[in-house]
């Protein structure tokens, strides 16, 4: 892959990054990587692990997992609040990364993390799907995550 175009991928992450909650699609973020919307996606992939779209909702889940746990906004409030515009796909895609509904989630305790610096937090509280960690979008089973990371 060429320096250019990793280049020009950091730049459309670093916008998903900051602006999550706008409306962001891949032809909008391939115009702005000067790629067509299929190249981006293919470098995108190559590049991170994941799609375009699979990155921008686990960014979006990852703000909604620190709405719901102030507790002071509704499921709807939150999902319209991190930029998704339908309920049911937020809610779907939250319990497929988190493992449990937005709903469940809100409600349940969590003052075990409350002394943890955010910086942690974030890494430590990052969506995976089920609970199983991702890597070039294809579960981690067990044992592999270790062997890998020790290669």
């Amino acid at each position: 892959m060429r320096l250019e175009d990793l280049v020009r991928l950091r730049r459309a992450r670093d916008v998903m990054d900051r602006e999550y909650a706008r409306p962001l699609d891949v032809p909008t973020l391939a115009r702005g990587a000067h790629m067509s919307p299929g190249h981006f996606s293919r470098t995108f992939r190559a590049a991170y692990g994941e799609t375009p779209y699979g990155y921008l909702m686990t960014r979006r889940v990852e703000r909604a997992k620190a709405l719901l746990r102030r507790g002071d906004l509704s499921v709807t409030e939150v999902c319209f609040a991190v930029g998704c515009t339908s309920l049911g796909s937020f809610s779907s895609r939250f319990t497929e990364l988190v493992g449990e509904t937005p709903s469940a989630y809100r409600a349940r305790r969590h003052d075990a993390g409350a002394a943890v610096p955010a910086c942690v937090a974030k890494v430590l509280t990052r969506p995976v799907r089920n609970g199983v960690p991702v890597r070039n979008g294809e579960p981690v089973r067990n044992g592999e995550a270790e062997s890998t990371a020790a290669s």
